[in-house]
């Protein structure tokens, strides 16, 4: 009889194991099933190459920026009338020093701009732009400022010198697409983008770039609501 109990207790821990074992199975089989399931049947995600293209690319705009500066000298002048006649005319000369910055903004990049043929790389790039046109005030000052005979011109010094720095921008803007900045924002934005992508593993590249938009050099001197760009002190009336 102590035999028999004995032989019945392995025979129960044998069958227990043998469930314990097959349960674990059975857990890991059904995980595996829904694993795949929810997957898509995938054993492993996919990753549009395209995409890690972009979002390496997108914050190196910075590295494109092409820099021109330049001084201008910008007359300027108002009349004040009687009727039809001058009677009186101020002239005011503005020695500006300006900056234009060009670039290509790459957070304009979309997967639609890159192509993944095999072990080659094509990424077409958006046209370059006038990121930011300035007068730098710190070096720019009125050199004369004339109300004329007898001082009988209009006190405009404020709006003169205003008119000035807007002529001086535009002029400095058609200056710098006339010296290739553009030109030079592309150049660095394709030595810069094969450099960025053979350091991360891309060796056969193609950079295509585009010639700027038309309007991207207009040289439409800005209206008189107000300028975009810092303001010198006006010069003291006499």
């Amino acid at each position: 009889m102590t035999v028999f109990r004995g032989g019945v207790t392995v025979a129960t821990l044998v069958l227990l194991l043998g469930l314990i074992r097959s349960g674990t199975r059975l857990t890991e089989d059904v995980g595996s099933f829904f694993g795949a399931f929810v997957s898509g049947g995938s054993s492993e995600a996919r990753v549009d190459p395209r995409t890690l293209v972009v979002h390496q690319v997108k914050g190196a705009s910075e590295l494109t920026t092409a820099i021109f500066a330049m001084e201008s000298v910008v007359p300027a002048s108002r009349d004040r009338t009687l009727g039809n006649y001058v009677i009186g005319k101020t002239t005011l000369l503005y020695i500006a020093y300006g900056e234009v910055r060009a670039g290509v903004d790459l957070s304009e990049l979309s997967v639609d701009d890159v192509q993944v043929d095999g072990d080659r790389l094509t990424l077409q790039l958006p046209p370059p732009e006038i990121l930011d046109s300035k007068i730098d005030v710190t070096r720019s000052q009125v050199y004369d400022y004339d109300r004329g005979f007898l001082g009988l011109g209009p006190d405009a010094a404020p709006q003169l010198q205003e008119l000035a720095q807007r002529e001086t921008l535009a002029r400095i803007v058609e200056v710098a697409c006339d010296q290739g900045l553009l030109d030079d924002a592309n150049d660095r934005a394709e030595v810069a983008l094969t450099r960025l992508l053979n350091t991360v593993g891309y060796s056969d590249l193609q950079i295509e770039t585009q010639p700027a938009l038309p309007e991207t050099c207009s040289t439409e001197v800005p209206s008189e609501d107000g300028p975009s760009y810092p303001v010198a002190p006006p010069l003291p009336s006499p």
